[in-house]
């Protein structure tokens, strides 16, 4: 009788746990993300030290080699877990690239070698983005979903303002064995919220009718994936343009910190403060900006808005000298945040909702691509102008300024060329982005929508998501056949 009991309570528990609390909405992705980037976020000053300790020849050409490996294996990766998203449903993919994405973080102050090598094949899960961002899609209908997927952009931004100057004061002050175990901690926090909070979103009709579908080593190929895209032009637009103005973000993410010290002598606070004010910036650029483009001046036209601004800030980067320059510099990056939120939202307009993790997995695995090359082509450029991180090293312990420099050497230290490059690629983005249509449709047809309802028995993309107030209206063209 004790047995029933227990096994009856253990099955409800278990039931618990898979429904998650409430129904699924913008808030448990925006949980999901926040906890995940600030445990990472926390640390950025340790994960430095350690790299230049481990490394301290090279530094900057192993973060890049290291970036590199963890972006390929990303962009291998991120259409097969978007695929199978599509099918078995956004939870347990959460859950998996969540855990295997902040499973390095212990290994920090274990064992530096593991933990870089375990950064670099991490990376195979590190698309969290593209399972949160088809989480989003199955819950929000077209005009609802820029303003989502800005949501939680601005939380991303977010975390990384508060979690980097967290981090370095702490570490300061107690030591980096305290924030390992602080971004540790959050990890499990975030991993936990997965398994006792957050809900499935994909419909139960899609995945129970789509379960017994076969996943092909074809339609999980990201080659192959590449290949179809050609067969849609809009997309085809939509990931050239992500590659082309996301390449020279990553690259510069690389770098910029090193800019502001080395070139514009930028004390330590001053830098703090710089990310506190453009972080804060970028957050009102995602939410009420963004909300405000997408209603007056439509989808398209506020992507090719963003990349205006790319191009101006990393002109400015790479052109100014004084100090002043570089704030304004960084009130024009706030508004270009606007553009990574605004293409997500054009591209999932452009598939079906039962392909919203195929196609969010193939812009996340482009971005993580970037993330690999960006770094290693900032890297080259670098070298080529005789800069190194490990120029920094004596002015790293007590934070002092370098006041007196040859003239040669400053010459040599600035970083302008790669940001100028990175100018021009987008450039080329903003003109890739102006044929995109302006008002992208899905790509199946009716007859087609028939045949892919047949061969999936029975699930049709119409279906209203159980549990929802309202059906995904603006996603049916077809309604009137």
């Amino acid at each position: 009788m004790l047995s029933i009991i227990n096994k009856e309570l253990f099955m409800c528990v278990m039931l618990q746990v898979q429904q998650g609390i409430g129904k699924p909405s913008v808030y448990h992705a925006v949980v999901v993300i926040f906890l995940e980037f600030f445990a990472w976020g926390l640390l950025t000053t340790p994960m430095l030290t350690v790299l230049h300790e481990t490394f301290p020849k090279h530094t900057f050409l192993i973060n890049g080699l290291i970036q590199g490996v963890k972006g390929l294996l990303s962009f291998m990766s991120a259409p097969l877990i978007g695929a199978l998203s599509d099918v078995w449903g956004r939870r347990s993919f959460l859950l998996v690239t969540v855990f295997f994405t902040c499973a390095p973080i212990p290994l920090m102050r274990l064992s530096p070698w593991w933990y870089f090598a375990m950064i670099s094949v991490s990376g195979t899960f590190s698309v969290t983005f593209s399972v949160i961002f088809a989480y989003i899609a199955d819950i929000t209908d077209v005009r609802e979903r820029s303003t989502a997927y800005g949501l939680v952009s601005a939380t991303f931004a977010a975390s990384l303002v508060t979690s980097p100057a967290i981090g370095a004061y702490l570490s300061a002050s107690y030591g980096d064995n305290l924030v390992v175990l602080l971004a540790t901690l959050i990890s499990l926090a975030d991993i936990c919220f997965i398994l006792l909070a957050v809900p499935e979103s994909l419909p139960d009709k899609m995945r129970l009718n789509t379960l017994g579908a076969p996943i092909s080593w074809e339609q999980a190929d990201p080659f192959t994936s590449l290949r179809k895209v050609g067969q849609d032009t809009t997309v085809l637009l939509i990931c050239i343009t992500v590659f082309l103005s996301y390449l020279p973000e990553a690259g510069q993410y690389s770098s910029f910190f090193l800019y502001l010290r080395q070139v514009i002598n930028f004390s330590p606070k001053t830098i703090a403060v710089f990310i506190g004010v453009v972080g804060i910036l970028s957050i009102l650029a995602q939410t009420l900006f963004l909300t405000l483009l997408m209603r007056t001046i439509g989808n398209k036209n506020t992507v090719l808005l963003g990349l205006g601004f790319q191009i101006l800030q990393l002109a400015w980067y790479g052109l100014g000298s004084e100090p002043w320059m570089m704030w304004a510099a960084g009130a024009v990056a706030a508004m270009s945040s606007i553009t990574f939120p605004a293409v997500s939202t054009l591209v999932s307009r452009s598939a079906d909702p039962d392909k919203q993790g195929l196609v969010q997995g193939m812009i996340t695995g482009i971005r993580g691509l970037c993330n690999g090359l960006g770094p290693a082509l900032y890297g080259f450029i670098f070298f080529l102008f005789n800069v190194e991180l490990s120029g920094i090293t004596s002015i790293q312990p007590d934070y002092a300024i370098p006041l007196q420099t040859s003239p040669e050497v400053q010459k040599t230290l600035i970083p302008g060329p790669p940001f100028l490059l990175g100018a021009c690629t987008v450039v080329v983005a903003f003109v890739v982005a102006l044929f995109i249509p302006d008002h992208p449709t899905p790509p199946a047809t009716p007859c087609q929508t028939r045949k892919s309802s047949a061969s999936l028995a029975g699930a049709h993309t119409n279906t209203p998501l159980p549990g929802s107030d309202e059906d995904f209206e603006p996603l049916l063209e077809d309604s009137n056949v």
